[in-house]
């Protein structure tokens, strides 16, 4: 299970994010302040790449998920997928990709679409996540992230999803759809 480390990085997720977000084609905003607002983690089944689906809202409230993976080394040929580099404060040079085009957030979102591994607390070692909602599909061929989320969306009535929580910018806690499987 992945170690959560109490400290810094530098620049902050959300200062990559800032930067990285507005230029997405899915993204609305305009370059609003971000709050982070939930999200979960998978785990590495080898403990090499952090993988992280943080939910933000901009400014106008509206929701977004970025799955980012946090590797020690470039990712070969990934670099159309580099949100950006950060120095953590204890395990030194990250470099933090949008997790749709990562392998190994891609294998395990499908393990956890398959009722096969477990989401971890976002801010909490060796903790599950009992929020985070799965209805398993068998053998996924293809997962679909949810970028933009929306409270309470119709649940689909085929294949596998997963539903998380965030907070909203007046403290109210939803619950979306982040990920369907066909």
């Amino acid at each position: 299970m992945a170690v959560i480390y109490n400290t810094a990085m530098r620049p902050s997720k959300l200062e990559l994010l800032s930067r990285w977000l507005p230029n997405q084609a899915w993204y609305a905003g305009s370059g609003d302040e971000l709050t982070r607002a939930g999200g979960f983690r998978l785990d590495d089944p080898d403990g090499q790449v952090g993988i992280e689906f943080m939910v933000v809202l901009a400014g106008d409230a509206r929701a977004y998920l970025v799955p980012m993976t946090y590797r020690g080394a470039p990712l070969d040929g990934a670099e159309a997928a580099l949100i950006g580099t950060s120095e953590h404060g204890v395990l030194g040079a990250r470099w933090i990709y949008d997790g749709e085009y990562d392998p190994v957030s891609q294998a395990q979102l499908v393990a956890l679409l398959r009722g096969e591994v477990v989401a971890q607390a976002q801010s909490e070692s060796h903790t599950a996540d009992p929020s985070v909602r799965v209805v398993p599909a068998a053998g996924p061929a293809a997962v679909h992230l949810r970028r933009v989320l929306a409270a309470d969306d119709p649940l689909p009535r085929t294949g596998g999803y997963v539903t998380a929580t965030w907070r909203r910018l007046d403290g109210s806690l939803a619950r979306g759809i982040v990920a369907t499987a066909e």
